[in-house]
């Protein structure tokens, strides 16, 4: 049995767009809640702990980026930025701070129910499996865990926050045991059939690597294969798995 999401967060400052948002996420049976700026979302965010955040960038008084920021330092909650600002380095820029979906400006409601419900699939927001579901195996790597029906990760013991996207981009690099996956791979896995940027992976495992303290250079978690993609980074002693790909996203038989 599913368990049942929390409300869906419509943040924007234009009325008419928050009615049209509502109305078509209330036809496919999600409560709505909504806020017009920047601190009645944050407050909104507190008290109704949502399943996901549709909001806007650009709010009166607190911005949409400094909203998503104060999210992220307490919250994996999903955030699919919805904005005027639709240009490359405006997406990525979203993306860098925590986004998990970025849909520009003027936008399909029926395309963005779709990027909502997806997401909403794709995350664990329970704290375990539901019931009649067989929990999964923690996955760990040195002193990295990763419980996936509690949707947990720490390091040393220390516990980490990720995004939905990061949290499945780790996920899917775990499981694969230290084979190369490439970046059409992992977008698959992190945004399903979504269309995103090229550089959207490489900006989900900077903000990873990030979160977990690793280092680019000298890997303890996430190593990147140059030209292919990025694989979990080799134990002390452990020889490195062969590339699993024949090329682009496509897996060696």
């Amino acid at each position: 049995m599913k368990r049942t999401p929390g409300p869906i967060l419509v943040v924007d400052d234009d009325p008419k767009i928050v009615r049209l948002v509502r109305t078509y996420l209330e036809r496919e049976g999600l409560a709505v809640v909504e806020a017009s700026d920047g601190r009645a979302a944050l407050a909104a965010i507190a008290l109704e702990e949502p399943a996901l955040v549709v909001l806007d960038l650009m709010l009166p008084g607190v911005d949409g980026l400094s909203v998503l920021r104060a999210l992220r330092r307490r919250s994996r909650t999903p955030v699919v930025v919805l904005s005027a600002r639709g240009t490359p380095s405006d997406r990525i820029e979203g993306l860098a701070g925590g986004a998990d979906d970025y849909v520009p400006k003027p936008f399909s409601p029926a395309e963005l129910v779709l990027r909502v419900k997806r997401i909403l699939e794709r995350s664990a927001t329970g704290s375990g499996p539901a019931v009649g579901e067989a929990e999964r195996p923690v996955l760990r790597h040195a002193d990295l865990t990763l419980d996936p029906d509690r949707h947990e990760v720490t390091v040393d013991g220390r516990p980490v926050a990720l995004t939905a996207a990061e949290f499945r981009l780790l996920v899917a690099l775990l499981e694969a045991q230290g084979r190369v996956l490439s970046r059409d791979q992992l977008m698959d896995a992190v945004h399903g059939d979504d269309v995103v940027l090229d550089r959207t992976i490489d900006v989900h495992v900077r903000r990873l690597r990030d979160k977990l303290g690793d280092d680019a250079e000298r890997p303890r978690f996430v190593a990147t294969v140059r030209g292919v993609g990025y694989r979990l980074a080799p134990l002390p002693g452990e020889e490195p798995r062969p590339d699993s790909t024949g090329g682009r996203g496509t897996p060696v038989s």
